[in-house]
């Protein structure tokens, strides 16, 4: 319906409810298929923003149960299935945007008499009722997951909350009822965070690039890229929430299930690493993949296995008293030494795990209390990634900028633009070994642009390079640091339209890598 897609009339989209019958829809199996992919609960839609509701509703026909050949309430089966087999529950429900009822958020100004229609008309009428319909028809529930508040009124977004609180009073909401009203926020669509974040909060994200089911979309994110997304999370101290799009006839794709099914066994495997775990205590993901603690333990999660097996560790302060490679052979040895103030694991020639192989330190003490050097390092055999968002700028904007790259696949940056000719982005970092480092900068704009890259050592280097209005990463060359420890860098613009210039990173990788 939406205007950047099909942009199908109210009256015409309606219609293919009447063709919508999802037969093979079994809600046994979608519970053991969260079950065996490690989830512990489902949240399902029970109304998007098309105001069709996939549950029997008494105060609008426009449902699965009345409109529909289908003609059962699916949500009664799978809140069911989930208390059955012991997995949390909790729906979806889309409460401002409404496109096919009166009043509605981008629906209808009308009703079909002509008669004008409010949103009051909408809410009072359809969405209040509706969702007091899915806290009380489906047993105890865990979740409610309101979405896009938007310029919706206070004190109707009060009484949702309080309506929620009431029937269910153990029902989670999420920050997107809006106002403040949430148990626990959600950041934007598709976005992991690069910083630790302190409370309860979520990552929302999906198995490819689009929610629900889309035909065109065969873009599946692999298992490797799903779990590290989901370690990451845990990382910076947060939940993953992963959507899933069943299609038409109601069961999840092949290809999206078996990529699920890959990542529950290597969840299965190492559930201590995600399972009650918390946050890395360098408070960023490190350039091999990324570090969760439980209890004592510190765990290493490598995605991106170096080449000589080496895991560099900068900056770890309290004792190391044990270090073990998880599910390894007895034949796999780790050798542990220091340098330069960093920590250095000697692993395998190649990874234990296909997805990823988890290393253990045991501390003496709980890892929550751990002392570790928080400064991004750059290690000597990998590359590492350096956001503006761990920089510190001077006479230039530094901003997030979130888009849709189509519709629905959302991306989010940090960003400089604004330049001024003081500008300066600065970056403190903790090289671990002295030496040559290739230098790329990722950044968009127009036409030419010209970038200069500079050390407090006095090393620097500065060329024209091209440009998109897309984030792109371009090669500047090598730089030297002459000595290992801490150092400054920074990138200046020197020449090109400073308004549309958007800085985004710069990529540090040693001359032998």
């Amino acid at each position: 319906m939406n205007s950047n897609m099909a942009n199908i009339p109210v009256n015409e989209y309606k219609e293919i409810a009447k063709n919508f019958n999802p037969i093979l829809f079994n809600a046994k199996a979608i519970v053991q298929l969260a079950k065996d992919a490690g989830m512990k609960y489902i949240i399902i839609t029970s109304k998007h923003h098309d105001g069709f509701a996939m549950f029997k509703s008494k105060v609008d026909s426009f449902n699965i149960v009345d409109t529909t050949p289908y003609g059962r309430d699916p949500m009664k089966e799978l809140s069911t299935e989930c208390r059955a087999q012991g997995l949390g529950f909790g729906f979806y429900y889309s409460h401002n945007q409404d496109w096919t009822t009166p009043g509605g958020m981008k629906g209808p100004k009308t009703y079909q008499d002509g008669t004008s229609a409010t949103f009051d008309d909408y809410f009072y009428k359809k969405c209040l009722p509706q969702v007091k319909e899915i806290c009380s028809n489906y047993g105890p529930i865990d979740f409610v997951w309101f979405d896009t508040p938007g310029d919706m009124k206070k004190e109707l977004i009060a009484q949702l909350a309080e309506v929620v609180n009431k029937m269910q009073p153990n029902a989670m909401l999420c920050s997107r009822v809006g106002f403040g009203y949430g148990d626990y926020a959600s950041l934007g669509d598709m976005e992991v965070p690069l910083h630790n974040i302190k409370g309860l909060w979520e990552t929302c994200d999906t198995n490819n690039d689009s929610w629900s089911y889309a035909w065109y979309d065969n873009n599946f994110k692999s298992p490797k890229e799903i779990l590290h997304r989901l370690v990451s999370t845990v990382g910076r101290g947060g939940t993953y929430l992963l959507n899933i799009g069943p299609n038409g006839k109601g069961i999840v794709p092949n290809i999206g299930a078996n990529i699920l099914l890959e990542v529950g066994k290597w969840l299965s495997k190492y559930p201590q690493v995600v399972y009650k775990a918390g946050p890395s205590p360098w408070g960023h993901a490190l350039p091999w993949g990324d570090v969760t603690t439980n209890g004592n333990s510190m765990y290493l999660s490598i995605f991106d296995y170096p080449k000589d097996g080496k895991i560099y560790l900068p900056g770890i302060k309290d004792k190391i008293s044990k270090v073990a490679l998880i599910n390894g052979s007895k034949a796999d040895k780790i050798s542990i030494s220091q340098q330069n103030n960093w920590v250095i694991l000697t692993l395998p020639a190649r990874p234990t795990e296909k997805l990823a192989t988890v290393v253990e330190l045991q501390f003496a003490n709980k890892v929550e209390n751990l002392k570790v050097d928080t400064i991004i390092g750059i290690a000597p055999n990998i590359e590492t990634k350096l956001s503006v968002e761990f920089a510190e700028t001077t006479n230039v904007k530094a901003t997030k900028k979130s888009w849709m790259e189509k519709f629905g696949e959302w991306k989010h940056v940090k960003q400089v633009t604004n330049w001024t000719p003081e500008a300066k982005v600065v970056w403190t970092i903790n090289v671990q070994q002295a030496g040559f480092y290739y230098v790329d900068i990722v950044y968009k704009g127009e036409k030419k642009l010209v970038w200069k890259i500079s050390t407090a050592e006095g090393e620097f280097i500065q060329n024209q390079q091209g440009s998109t209005e897309k984030y792109q990463s371009y090669p500047m060359g090598l730089i030297e640091f002459k000595k290992a420890g801490k150092h400054t860098i920074d990138v200046s613009l020197v020449e090109g339209n400073p308004l549309t210039a958007s800085l985004e990173s710069l990529k540090l990788r040693p001359i032998d890598y």
